[in-house]
């Protein structure tokens, strides 16, 4: 039944998806994290055979094995014990499987540390991409709107009290460049994402001569990481994320109390449609705005998943800590997770949300939101500012007691204006006349959006190609996967080199 008696229609599919409606179990965790294990242990291996660390036969086999297990969803692992951890719980299989000779190579030149942390780099990238993604999503929808209401009056709010005109678009321009800010940090956080820490061993690198950045390459990194104590020892790109995450957390926060107000029957400034609102269970007059209340709960994550992590890393030494590499690392993706979620939420109900003009307008004017114009005015006849506010403000009062119609009146009454009414000093007009330091003026507003509405569509230019240049990684690895399954012959051996060398040569 979609039809509550005061709602005439549920709401709307997202949000039902996201907040009400019983989620499906997900996958089991070490399924997932197998696939991102394999996932690098095929790029190691191909690098193995192309080096001539292992003949082409041998890692021919073992990716056969790897690939079967995630074709299999890594089912033949599900009842097998894990004592000394899920890695070695899958290499044990792969050794039993293939004997030792192909399935006892797989960590040549590698340790689960240099594993775990560049697991950790693949699997940030999902919920990097969804935020980002997200971000870029609402940042269109609060430029269109901003566009959109541009002339629509309405009272801006300060300590909770009306304070000067402006326009609902002016407003939604403001969070629209306070969130681009966010993207952007976002974005600077994320750089850490393209370092591959892979090749860094326990953490003093390895003799080995791998080349980490033909595996970089393969997982779709950038670089890999120049310095083996940094790879192993940091989390820094986590935290840097929940720190963007937190900071966004507040103004999401901040913009969904706003909505909450301005749609209560109190305020009436803002209708949001029924798709985002609930009824009460037992009290049926009820429209509760629901939705924002889960923004403000899921905004709260990230503040509370950085306070965790940081704390857990506090107090360990820099090198390879179970503390900073697990138990801090379990606080970030739920809570990178349910900023996903909040920014989801608070575009549809920015999308949604209506303003009420006649109500906007007269909230502007009964809240004698003109009265620091007319302070000006004042001003620009010659009387000092204080004296000026002064009077307006005994203005104000002689308004608030029923003792003057309007501003100008009680000015007049007290010689202060000429009897006259000036037109471009109503609220309507003085927004308008707000052309400076930023103000909600017409040419004010353009100069404004342009450039912002411009960042929104770099931001979203910038992550497609990030994206594309992962998938472009994941086929190029598929192909060199296959290539090395497909011979039949060891792989020509490449001459052994100095590590640094092949660096060089790599970048």
């Amino acid at each position: 039944m979609t039809d509550s008696g005061r709602l005439r229609s549920a709401a709307s599919p997202e949000i039902r998806r996201m907040l009400l409606e019983r989620r499906d179990p997900p996958r089991p965790a070490w399924k997932s994290d197998l696939d991102r294990i394999t996932h690098v242990d095929r790029a190691h291996v191909v690098m193995l055979a192309e080096r001539g660390i292992t003949d082409g036969e041998t890692a021919a086999a073992l990716l056969s094995a790897i690939e079967e297990l995630r074709e299999r969803d890594f089912e033949p692992l599900a009842d097998r014990p894990t004592p000394r951890g899920l890695y070695l719980a899958y290499e044990g299989h792969l050794i039993e499987a293939l004997g030792d000779e192909v399935g006892g190579i797989l960590q040549t030149g590698r340790s689960r540390n240099d594993l775990n942390v560049t697991c950790l780099q693949l699997a940030l990238r999902e919920p990097y991409r969804r935020l980002s993604a997200e971000l870029g999503e609402l940042g269109g929808v609060l430029v269109d709107r901003a566009h959109r209401y541009r002339e629509v009056l309405m009272p801006a709010y300060t300590h909770f009290q009306a304070a000067v005109p402006i326009t609902y678009g002016h407003y939604l321009l403001g969070l629209a460049q306070t969130f681009e800010r966010d993207a952007r940090a976002l974005a600077q956080a994320g750089e850490g994402l393209d370092r591959c820490p892979l090749g860094a061993g326990s953490i003093g690198g390895t003799t080995v001569p791998i080349d980490p950045a033909r595996t970089a390459e393969l997982l779709g990194f950038g670089e890999p990481i120049h310095n083996s104590v940094d790879a192993i020892a940091n989390r820094d790109t986590a935290l840097r994320m929940l720190t963007c995450a937190a900071v966004l957390g507040v103004t999401l926060d901040r913009a969904a109390l706003d909505l909450l107000m301005w749609s209560s029957a109190e305020f009436g400034l803002i209708t949001v449609p029924d798709g985002l609102v609930g009824s009460s269970s037992m009290m049926p007059q009820k429209r509760n705005a629901f939705v924002l209340e889960h923004v403000q709960g899921k905004s709260a994550a990230a503040l509370g998943g950085f306070m965790a992590a940081a704390s857990a890393m506090r107090g360990t030494p820099f090198t390879n800590s179970i503390a900073v590499g697990t138990e801090a690392m379990t606080h970030v993706i739920p809570a990178l997770e349910a900023t996903v979620d909040a920014v989801k939420i608070l575009r549809l109900a920015y999308e949604g949300a209506t303003p009420v003009p006649e109500a906007m307008a007269a909230r502007a004017t009964g809240g004698l939101t003109h009265a620091t114009a007319t302070a000006e005015w004042l001003v620009r006849q010659g009387v000092p500012f204080r004296r000026a506010h002064h009077q307006v403000g005994e203005a104000a009062l002689a308004v608030v007691e029923g003792q003057a119609d309007s501003l100008w009146a009680a000015l007049h009454a007290h010689g202060h204006a000429p009897a006259e009414s000036a037109d471009d000093l109503r609220p309507e007009a003085v927004w308008q006349a707000a052309e400076f330091g930023g103000g909600a003026g017409p040419a004010s507003f353009r100069r404004g959006l342009e450039p912002v509405a411009s960042r929104w569509a770099e931001h979203r230019t910038r992550l497609a190609k990030e994206i594309a240049h992962w998938q472009d990684a994941d086929g190029r690895l598929r192909e060199a996967v296959a290539q090395v399954r497909a011979r039949t012959a060891p792989l020509t051996r490449i001459p052994s080199a100095d590590p640094k060398e092949i660096l060089d040569d790599r970048l």
